[in-house]
């Protein structure tokens, strides 16, 4: 199939701005619990929509007292949290254009952003992303302001205090201006193949991609009768994942929190404290959730049951998969009799673990392997695996509630039109495409034709529509055979050994493929410790026979699904893992293969010599 098409389940937006939502809200439901807000205290308050409206109000007018306009962009550098989203609906409020910023932005990285965005004010977080925004301040001339969220009392008081007198009429007047064409952010690309780009989003767009989301994906963002639909985003704001999961959150009155680290150790308390009904993430928190569960009942000496569990949750949700498509019966009386005996004992502990109220997820950013969606799935959490760009105001596609087919990427968007080109690229068309890259006519010209975005990525469409990705055009390599092979898939397969943390293939213009591995460093010591062993520094793990033998099975594991000549022939463990601070990874934790192959170079070489 060439080209698949899904209708729209609602009206596009005629009229109106991303924060009227915040007001209508606050007049319709005003005691309705908007936002769980955590204390320094660690305790989770309520903040109505009635509250919420009002702080809004407040910040907005102190933006203007400080010379804040439509129009005018203002940057925020921060990690995910309550204020952030408060400072978005206040400057959404006046059409003015917050610009995210990583808060792990390098100096030069943030100059870039700044200067060419060209905002006049700037939100940080703490100190030192104020010693970093002043290392640059210098040869940005059109920045007039810069708050500090964590500076005495803090920029939302210290600007709510500065607007008092300020007529709220006036922002009012600020609001209804504000129409779905009106620029709402501009978020910049992750830079995995160069300089970032400014992509321009409006409020259509994302009202669109909100509103066609919460439509069609009801049973996630609605909740149970007696119950308040509320997720926990942990996802950074300043990627267009995060800032769609709080759009969506706002526009279809689900209780919203937020968490700023993604890390297991910090985010599963707030899991277990806030009771999320769904979440919105990357593969990343899923794969950590699973092995965090299986080594803790490998301490336990229950490895062995566990594994059944998992076996059996597949084959379950397998079942289920096969009937909805008309294959199949569903589950067999056998199978379900064991699901039910390992409900209790394994699939109930890992539902706890994240709070004990999910029943749903929704998950982007990068692949999903189809057997960990499987589990989750006969663990009682249906994963709906999606695919979107910053460029596409997040997902494009996305598995429906009513038959999700594991290990794609599922069906457009309602409203939205996947076709694949010629060569295998997918194109999208729909509300939610951007309107292209801040002064960079060249580069808008290049992807969007006619309304059609052109994605960069590789990709199929089976019999029904359902989008499989298959790597990106940029990134396939060419062995001097002449062998083309998509690296993404090969290195999908191998991080599904629990040891391995990152996998990068290399073989351009080479004989063969080979492949740089970091490991994951919480999970190799519990697997020296389920040995006796006692801890390896990193230079000793990577001379260590057994775990070369380890990661060499997660290789030919992966090797098994790919031709010969597509296959991995050798590679080298590396003593420490890429990461954001080397320049090795992008914000979102892709992986910047042409800065790892320059950093690893001499590895590299060494794989063929």
């Amino acid at each position: 199939m060439r080209e698949f098409t899904v209708p729209p389940v609602a009206a596009a937006p005629q009229v109106g701005g991303l924060a009227d939502a915040v007001f209508e809200h606050a007049l319709a439901d005003p005691d309705r619990v908007a936002f769980g807000r955590k204390g320094p205290d660690g305790e989770w308050r309520d903040v109505t929509s009635a509250m919420f409206r009002d702080e809004v109000l407040g910040l907005a007018k102190g933006l203007i007292a400080q010379g804040v306009r439509f129009g005018d962009r203002v940057a925020i550098m921060s990690r995910t949290r309550y204020e952030w989203t408060l400072f978005d609906f206040a400057l959404w409020t006046l059409g003015a254009q917050p610009v995210p910023i990583y808060p792990t932005s390098s100096a030069e990285q943030v100059f870039w952003m700044l200067h060419d965005s060209e905002v006049t004010a700037c939100v940080v977080e703490h100190e030192d992303h104020a010693m970093t925004i002043g290392s640059v301040i210098d040869r940005l001339p059109r920045l007039q302001r810069l708050w500090q969220l964590d500076s005495g009392a803090g920029a939302v008081a210290e600007l709510t205090a500065a607007g008092a007198e300020i007529d709220e009429d006036v922002v009012q007047r600020h609001r209804r201006a504000v129409t779905p064409e009106s620029v709402a952010t501009v978020i910049y690309t992750s830079g995995t193949t160069g300089r970032p780009k400014g992509c321009v989003i409006t409020h259509a767009n994302f009202m669109f991609e909100s509103d066609m989301l919460t439509g069609r994906w009801d049973p996630v963002f609605r909740s149970r009768p007696g119950e308040q639909a509320s997720t926990l985003l942990f996802l950074p704001l300043a990627h267009v994942f995060g800032r769609m999961v709080e759009v969506a959150a706002v526009r279809a009155g689900v209780k919203l929190g937020h968490q700023p680290v993604m890390a297991a150790a910090e985010l599963l308390p707030d899991l277990a404290a806030f009771r999320p009904s769904f979440v919105l993430a990357v593969p990343y928190v899923f794969e950590k959730v699973f092995h965090a569960a299986r080594r803790k009942a490998e301490r336990e000496g229950r490895a062995a049951p566990f594994d059944k569990a998992v076996e059996v949750a597949v084959a379950y949700a397998e079942a289920l998969e096969h009937k909805a498509f008309g294959t199949g019966p569903g589950p067999s009386a056998a199978l379900r009799v064991q699901h039910q005996f390992f409900e209790k004992t394994v699939y109930g502990k890992v539902r706890a673990a994240l709070g004990g109220r999910m029943r749903h997820a929704m998950s982007g950013g990068s692949a999903m392997a189809r057997r960990q969606g499987l589990f989750f799935a006969g663990a009682g959490i249906t994963v709906f695996e999606g695919y979107g760009l910053t460029e596409s105001s997040a997902a494009a596609t996305a598995n429906p509630p009513e038959r999700t087919r594991y290990g794609t990427v599922g069906q457009p968007v309602p409203g939205t039109t996947v076709h694949i080109a010629e060569d295998g690229e997918v194109w999208l068309h729909g509300g939610q495409v951007f309107s292209g890259y801040l002064n960079d006519p060249r580069s808008t010209s290049a992807v969007l034709n006619d309304g059609w975005l052109a994605t960069g990525d590789l990709g199929s469409l089976d019999e029904d529509g359902y989008l499989t990705i298959t790597g990106r055009k940029k990134e396939i390599l060419v062995t001097s055979g002449g062998k083309s092979v998509a690296p993404s898939g090969l290195e999908e397969r191998v991080r599904a050994h629990p040891l391995i943390a990152q996998c990068i293939v290399v073989g351009n213009d080479r004989p063969y493929i080979a492949a740089l591995v970091t490991i994951d460093q919480e999970a190799v010591e519990h697997w020296l410790a389920m040995q006796g062993r006692v801890p390896l520094s990193p230079a000793e793990l990577v001379r260590d026979p057994s775990l070369e033998t380890e990661i060499r099975r997660g290789v030919v594991a992966a090797n098994t699904l790919v031709s010969q000549a597509e296959s991995i022939r050798t590679f080298r463990i590396l003593a420490h893992p890429f990461s954001e601070e080397h320049g090795l990874l992008t914000p979102s934790l892709k992986l910047k293969r042409k800065a790892i192959e320059r950093a690893y170079a001499a590895e590299v070489e060494a794989l063929y010599g």
